[in-house]
């Protein structure tokens, strides 16, 4: 039997999308000719999983697992194209496969959590289903040693954990439940980056009511619009969403901790969606035909 060269592997990757062993081994069984190959793999699910690569995965469901002793989280978020498949029992199922296997090797390294088992899986779902299936990222989570660490999915599309010192497992889980709703900044007002205060400013300057102002004023009111700005958009000055008499901060100093951070997720947060013009395309359809 012929060897493999590194060109053909190359070639047949470029002309699939499927991964270099999957290629290797397709050409293998096909003695070298790239042709069989491809005549080979559109037989089977990788192939046609590849194919789909190029559709845009924007939609999907977000997946949180927590520690029994609350000490670590993680949240996943899994992409497919449609919101109806993101609600299939079968999408559900993988997703929280991943997470699961992701959470027990506390790994956000996505290339090599889906390696071998979770990619076959991965492959069979899209066959299966018909859309692309993408595991898109993760994040992991820790306490400190006296801390908790609290998490909230709301409807599998937003999701949210807490990092607290002290604190209670419920406190930092309600404290989730706010950071999905309103969405904070950043978790202190001292972590607000200098670039977006200097942004800030910038705009506060450029309004009308600014114009022709003292330096001295035009300086007090600025740092007393960035004063206000810090608090509504850093989480530990918000009003708590479940008792607005009390910022995040009252709160879980109520509850005999301190915020250390949050991370949230929402589903398709970044990604540009394609929009598509049915009427568009059938009419250019039917101008070719």
């Amino acid at each position: 039997m012929a060897a493999i060269s590194a060109s053909q592997v190359k070639e047949l990757r470029e002309r699939t999308g499927l991964g270099m062993m999957e290629c290797k081994k397709a050409l293998t069984e096909a003695g070298g000719d790239i042709e069989t190959a491809i005549e080979n793999l559109r037989k089977n699910s990788g192939l046609k999983a590849a194919k789909k690569a190029g559709r845009t995965a924007a939609e999907g469901a977000i997946v949180v697992k927590l520690a029994d002793d609350a000490s670590y989280g993680l949240m996943l978020e899994v992409n497919s194209e449609t919101d109806f498949v993101a609600r299939d029992d079968n999408f559900i199922a993988f997703a929280d496969k991943v997470a699961e296997q992701a959470f027990a090797s506390k790994t956000t390294d996505i290339a090599a959590l889906m390696e071998g088992e979770l990619e076959n899986a991965r492959e069979q779902l899209v066959q299966k289903i018909g859309e692309n299936i993408s595991v898109r990222r993760a994040a992991l989570v820790e306490a400190p040693a006296d801390g908790t660490v609290g998490g909230y999915v709301h409807g599998g599309r937003i999701a949210a954990l807490t990092v607290l010192s002290g604190g209670t497992a419920e406190a930092a889980k309600d404290v989730s439940m706010h950071v999905a709703a309103i969405n904070p900044v950043v978790a202190l007002p001292e972590n607000m980056p200098q670039e977006q205060l200097d942004k800030e400013k910038a705009i506060i300057l450029a309004q009308p009511d600014m114009a022709g102002k003292p330096e001295n004023i035009a300086e007090k009111m600025v740092q007393g619009r960035l004063k206000k700005y810090l608090a509504e958009n850093s989480l530990t000055e918000q009003a708590f969403v479940k008792n607005p008499d009390q910022t995040v901060a009252e709160f879980v100093k109520a509850a005999g901790g301190e915020v250390v951070s949050f991370t949230r997720f929402e589903v398709g947060e970044g990604i540009e969606k394609e929009e598509v013009d049915f009427a568009k395309e059938v009419m250019e359809q039917a101008g070719r035909s």
